[in-house]
């Protein structure tokens, strides 16, 4: 069963290093990002529900 796991930041800065971590730390794959306005950017992962 795969689970999809969001995470928003403030800035892309912080998103990318947000999504370098969760990728080398567990069994997920980047999905995409997308900025929400207001310097807020939301990436997505999926994965494994106990990895997510």
């Amino acid at each position: 069963m795969e689970a999809l796991g969001l995470i928003e930041t403030r800035g892309l800065v912080a998103a990318i290093e947000a999504s370098d971590a969760m990728v080398k730390a567990a069994n997920v794959r980047l999905v995409g990002k997308e900025r929400s306005g207001g310097g807020l950017v939301t990436v997505m992962v999926r994965g494994d529900v106990g990895a997510v």
